[in-house]
């Protein structure tokens, strides 16, 4: 009986013990900003708890492209950014991918209407590695030769775009639509379309030593401002100051009385 009764004594005492030390673990945490890539201006997207910064590596982060460029009408595309780099309580993170939300690309695909899919792996100027699926909606549906052809042409213009770009510029015009709506312009000459869309993307592999060279936490640099043509009425008050610091021309000497005879 005193043994059973010791028993409970000491798992009651471990009880304890552990919960003093979780309690003393959560204490022990610290908030740190997670910070978007420098091509989004290294934007705070979110807040995280660690206990060591080590543990924060390879978290990934999600938000929203209205978050990052406060456009509205970009609320469907749900951005990944992976913590790479940790400086006091900052975390830089790189692109992981992107996708647009299942609700949107409900919206889009209708009843007696094609939706033509596509898988795409790339490869950009600085030597990432992405996978790329777009997604085409035609007007009507479409047989599958015209899908085939529009397949085609889908793929010959991302791997077009992906050589000629490195990743961040290429990144851009995927997620903000500039590639799709070059599909679109062209693929419609085959069949008539109602939207194309990259519904996914993602990196794949990166070079191995591009994180080594760059500093994620370095501002990125601004571009510069298109030069302003002077507003009108501006320009005539410096030409009437340039004629009024020329020297006057002397006036012509009259003729003595002696050339007039």
């Amino acid at each position: 009986m005193a043994t059973d009764k010791g028993d409970a004594a000491a798992k009651k005492k471990v009880s304890r013990t552990a919960v003093k030390k979780v309690k003393d673990k959560w204490k022990a945490k610290v908030w740190y900003n997670i910070r978007a890539p420098p091509m989004y201006n290294g934007t705070v997207i979110a807040e995280t708890l660690a206990d060591e910064p080590d543990k924060l590596m390879g978290r990934v982060a999600e938000a929203t492209l209205q978050d990052l460029t406060g456009d509205f009408s970009k609320m469907h595309v749900k951005m990944l950014f992976k913590v790479q780099a940790i400086r006091g309580n900052e975390c830089a993170t790189k692109f992981a991918g992107h996708e647009l939300t299942s609700d949107y690309i409900r919206r889009l695909t209708r009843r007696k209407h094609s939706k033509i899919d596509a898988v795409i792996d790339v490869v950009t100027k600085d030597g990432f590695r992405m996978r790329v699926k777009p997604m085409a909606v035609t007007d009507r549906r479409a047989q599958s030769s015209q899908e085939q052809e529009i397949r085609r042409l889908a793929v010959d213009t991302i791997q077009g775009a992906a050589s000629q770009m490195d990743h961040a510029q290429f990144i851009k015009v995927v997620v903000n639509g500039d590639l799709g709506q070059s599909i679109f312009n062209d693929a419609r000459k085959i069949y008539p379309l109602k939207r194309v869309e990259i519904r996914k993307s993602e990196i794949t592999s990166e070079p191995e030593t591009y994180f080594e060279t760059v500093d994620l936490f370095a501002a990125p640099e601004p571009e510069p401002a298109p030069a302003e043509a002077a507003p009108e009425g501006e320009a005539a008050p410096a030409a009437e100051a340039a004629d009024a610091e020329a020297p006057a021309e002397a006036p012509a000497a009259e003729p003595s009385e002696e050339e007039q005879l």
